[in-house]
């Protein structure tokens, strides 16, 4: 499946994957702050108390945030072409942290506390990291000076990839919440996936269109986690 290197509006696949979230959300709804959760753990032959609403209203609030800076970059932000495949398989991996992040907070009825907060701000900074990026680069992109060049300022002098760094936090935010320490398996798959498929695959498609421009960046910057990798 080709990413990068190709424009488009792509308005049928942007639809298909919000159609798709918006039936995701639904279902994180159900299963966060209706019955679903009780029914769901039923099936295992699970009890599970009712627990701390408030825990699991701001698990689905995450969703909802997720949902509107997803749908804001993808309509206003993403310019290049989304093969009808990806279209399909976002929902697929996001229906991963609506619905899995919905089940496992929902067995937790631990009052919130200072990890609570950890993790909501984990969260939130993650949010800006992917988001602030995302708006930087769209904005100097725009400038006809500008074309032909590399992005490497502001966020994006810190780490190469800053807004996969930024969608790493705030995954770990939601599992930091959850208080489910099998949350952080999708923590750990989303750093392999970024680290070994995704990351090594844009710096493919960079290299080859920046040359020069794209060895200097990487020989002075970090490619994923500032300061560090």
């Amino acid at each position: 499946m080709q990413l990068y290197g190709k424009k488009s509006n792509s308005l049928l696949q942007k639809t298909i994957i919000t159609v798709l979230e918006i039936v995701l959300l639904y279902f994180a709804y159900w299963i966060a702050l209706k019955k679903g959760g009780t029914i769901i753990y039923s099936w295992f032959g699970i009890n599970v108390n009712e627990g701390y609403a408030i825990r699991r209203i701001i698990i689905f609030s995450f969703s909802i945030i997720v949902f509107l800076r997803l749908s804001f970059m993808m309509f206003f932000l993403l310019k290049r072409k989304i093969p009808m495949e990806e279209a399909f398989s976002v929902p697929f991996a996001f229906a991963i942290y609506y619905i899995g992040f919905a089940i496992f907070g929902y067995v937790s009825n631990a009052s919130l506390d200072i990890f609570d907060l950890l993790g909501i701000t984990v969260y939130l900074v993650g949010s800006y990291l992917n988001t602030a990026s995302e708006l930087q680069r769209f904005i100097w992109k725009k400038d006809p000076n500008n074309k032909g060049k590399l992005y490497t300022i502001n966020l994006f002098s810190y780490s190469m990839h800053i807004n996969y760094f930024g969608d790493l936090l705030w995954v770990l935010g939601y599992a930091i919440l959850t208080r489910n320490i099998y949350s952080f398996i999708i923590v750990a798959l989303l750093f392999l996936f970024f680290a070994f498929f995704n990351i090594p695959k844009l710096d493919k498609y960079l290299a080859e269109k920046y040359k020069e421009q794209f060895y200097e960046y990487k020989t002075k910057t970090k490619k994923f986690i500032p300061f560090i990798y």
